[in-house]
């Protein structure tokens, strides 16, 4: 990984700056369906203020986790393995979402409370299960290393900043959190398809209409009942 790093030349051109355009583009799109998973995972926590925390050291892992795969991504894209345990992972996380008890009063299923040091790695692991698609789909867009970790910075910085909205946005939104979980799971068969059939992997193009379509359906009901409730003051610090 180090000779990797050692070896790369940064290249600034107009070309250079399309192509981090582009990678930045993608990695704000396809982050939408991440956060909402990771904000789900950060709400088992009952206190706000332990929800951010949760999410600033479990994106912490998480970035480091992203960087070795970014170099270490010729390597794993040749054992499909990798990316089979990705998909289980994800629709472990869909199933286990859409089984789970519903609030009677958000209409919303839940995965359960959780301590602080449990969401951490679920955090860290839900966004490596993610970055086996984006990272790819990286290398696909451009070829230099420095490129892809940029992007990939980009990814988690703006990561951090949706997933925190969306834990405001999954309470006002009557569908917003089941919307997220279906595009979760066209995620994860998304990563079947590449282990078991390639040809029939969609195209990136498609992929991001079908999620601009869900969520647009995800955010097209707010749920009356939270506007009369009253956040505690101590949950805003």
């Amino acid at each position: 990984m180090l000779d990797q790093l050692a070896s790369t030349s940064i290249d600034l051109n107009p070309q250079t700056f399309l192509v981090l355009l582009v990678l930045v583009a993608l990695e704000a799109v396809l982050s939408a369906d991440n956060a909402v998973a990771l904000a789900a995972i950060a709400q088992g926590i009952p206190s706000l203020k332990e929800q951010r925390r949760a999410l600033n050291v479990g994106l912490i892992l998480a970035y480091v986790l992203r960087i070795v795969l970014i170099l270490t991504a010729t390597w794993v894209v040749r054992f499909w393995q990798f990316e089979l345990l990705g998909a289980a992972y994800l629709l472990w996380l869909v199933f286990n979402y859409f089984t789970s008890k519903e609030d009677e009063k958000t209409h919303h299923h839940t995965l359960g409370n959780k301590s602080f040091w449990q969401t951490i790695p679920l955090i860290a692991l839900t966004d490596l299960a993610f970055s086996l698609d984006s990272v790819t789909t990286s290398i696909a867009v451009a070829d230099e290393t420095w490129l892809i970790l940029v992007g990939g910075t980009v990814g988690v910085i703006t990561l951090r900043f949706l997933a925190e909205l969306f834990i405001k946005w999954l309470q006002e939104y009557t569908y917003l959190e089941d919307a997220g979980f279906v595009t979760v799971a066209l995620v994860g068969v998304r990563l079947l398809l590449k282990v078991f059939d390639s040809p029939l992997v969609p195209p990136e193009w498609l992929m991001v209409s079908a999620i601009v379509v869900i969520f647009t359906w995800g955010f097209s009901k707010k749920n009356n009942n939270v506007n009369n409730e009253v956040v505690p003051q101590n949950e805003t610090d």
